[in-house]
């Protein structure tokens, strides 16, 4: 028997006991595990250095993860859009439903333009989640509020004062995280009402990432610098950096999405679920620069 992550024995009111949260230490994942984890759910976090260990990239990890579990959040790493996302996925979902799981909620990602390669991946994976035999539930979310407190590279270049990003003046509908996994956790809680339902979350007004980074300046009482490089100059900084040439390609298109103003929309999943409107992040600013986390 593999070992549970704080089972305790309890279920509450959820359905089918366990959920395994697949991609359990990123930043929706460890939020939807410490909620169901708060309502007394069986939660196995699926990560590398999880027990069981859990490896999108070894499918040999995959049978003792899933065990037990009838509920599946999947959160697809690096992204959803990567190239070989949408194979991992059906081969993740299909082994998923083989195991026993009742229902998967995947996050995915928001975008007017299906046609570029990005939302291409994304929405055959959604697709072989919606045909891997369990019910599901497609979370499609806009950019995280959380990437400018916890991403590594956006965090560093606001405490150092100079934020660079190659994404004009297009606008986004940021959303919080906490807000995706309250939307998660009311799917895998009670699963009905959700099944064969998809979901566009965001928040409830839209900014540039200028405005974004002004809201952040103001909040902290610090000069942060604009800075716009071409997208040339920001992927051969990337290249310098050593990350590797399909993340960096990755990450030029979802900016260029932006850019180009494919996501400058507002979205109503967040009331439709919560019965509120989404956090604000304005609020969400107030309380990290009051956490310290743009400080050095």
């Amino acid at each position: 028997m593999t070992t549970l992550e704080n089972t305790d024995g309890a279920t509450g009111g959820h359905p089918g006991g366990l959920t395994l949260v697949a991609g359990g230490t990123g930043r929706t994942g460890r939020r939807v595990a410490e909620r169901l984890r708060a309502r007394g759910v069986a939660v196995r976090a699926g990560s590398r250095r999880g027990e069981p260990p859990f490896d999108w990239h070894d499918p040999a990890t995959w049978e003792a993860a899933l065990e037990g579990a009838t509920g599946v959040y999947l959160a697809y790493a690096p992204d959803l859009g990567t190239a070989e996302a949408t194979r991992v996925v059906a081969d993740f979902a299909g082994a998923a439903a083989r195991a026993g799981v009742r229902h998967v909620v995947l996050l995915s990602m928001r975008g007017r333009d299906d046609s570029r390669p990005t939302g291409v991946q994304a929405r055959a994976a959604e697709r072989a989640v919606r045909e891997c035999g369990t019910t599901w539930t497609v979370l499609r979310a806009a950019w995280f509020f959380q990437n400018f407190s916890e991403l590594d590279a956006f965090r560093a270049s606001l405490r150092a004062g100079e934020f660079a990003l190659p994404v004009g003046d297009g606008r986004e509908a940021f959303v919080d995280t906490e807000d995706i996994a309250e939307v998660a956790v009311a799917a895998l809680l009670d699963p009905a009402p959700h099944a064969g339902r998809c979901y566009e979350l965001s928040g409830g007004r839209l900014l540039s990432f200028w405005d974004a980074v002004a809201e952040i300046a103001s909040a902290t009482g610090r000069e942060i610098r604009a800075v716009r490089p071409a997208p040339a100059e920001f992927a051969g900084a990337l290249h310098e950096a050593g990350l590797p040439a399909s993340e960096v390609e990755l990450l030029g298109e979802l900016l260029d999405r932006v850019s180009v103003g494919e996501m400058a929309y507002v979205s109503d999943g967040v009331r439709e679920v919560l019965g509120r409107a989404p956090r604000d992040f304005g609020d969400f600013v107030k309380s990290s620069a009051a956490a310290g986390v743009w400080l050095d």
